[in-house]
């Protein structure tokens, strides 16, 4: 996929959920981070990127009052949350996509260490790698951004979301993904995107690249 058509799906799902241009930016720098954390090569880094920008597109067949709904959900209304993996990966199949990494990621983004996860219930070593760091990412990102069901996170979200990644160490999450974002965190390196990309801040169209003002 080009980074055009990635933009197109990106908005495309941003409208349906009444999120913003800065969830999708926020989660595609941290993977990116991460990635070149692990020492991974620019081709392993792009896809990872892809596939975070990508995690939620199986949202466009979730109804809009679910995904909008400013209170909390129906047992009912979380079981159809439940199918979007599932429908993000039929989305890119029928896109033709056929990167593992690409599609792994938005498969496998909400299982959790235990097992616990869904839709498929894996855990541990039988989730794919690239999954286990992004359920890190994405768990982050929406403890401190403003969504449906809240509007304000107030001055001490971050710390409190690194609080409740260290919380769930060994139940929800990967040791090791925590640790190294833990790490990333402490010495200041995700400064920039958590200062840059805040729910007020304008943003650029997608792209798979750091943002210009971030590579100069």
């Amino acid at each position: 996929m080009s980074p055009d058509d990635v933009h197109r799906l990106v908005r495309a799902i941003e409208r349906k959920d009444l999120s913003t241009a800065a969830h999708t930016w926020r989660v595609v720098l941290y993977t990116r981070a991460m990635a070149e954390e692990a020492g991974l090569g620019r081709e392993l880094v792009d896809s990872l990127t892809y596939g975070a920008a990508l995690h939620d597109v199986g949202k466009l067949d979730i109804p809009s009052e679910i995904l909008q709904k400013p209170g909390p959900l129906t047992i009912d209304e979380f079981e159809i949350i439940k199918i979007h993996p599932v429908a993000g990966d039929a989305h890119m199949l029928e896109l033709g996509v056929d990167d593992e990494l690409v599609l792994d990621l938005i498969k496998y983004h909400h299982e959790r260490w235990d097992g616990r996860g869904y839709p498929y219930g894996r855990g541990g070593r039988s989730i794919p790698v690239g999954a286990r760091y992004f359920a890190v990412i994405d768990a982050f990102d929406a403890m401190t951004s403003i969504r449906p069901y809240r509007t304000d996170v107030g001055p001490g979200a971050v710390e409190r979301a690194m609080t409740e990644l260290h919380a769930g160490v060994g139940s929800r999450y990967w040791p090791e993904a925590v640790d190294m974002f833990t790490t990333l965190y402490r010495t200041g390196r995700l400064d920039h995107i958590l200062h840059h990309f805040n729910d007020s801040a304008p943003v650029d169209a997608f792209r798979p690249e750091a943002p210009r003002h971030l590579r100069d």
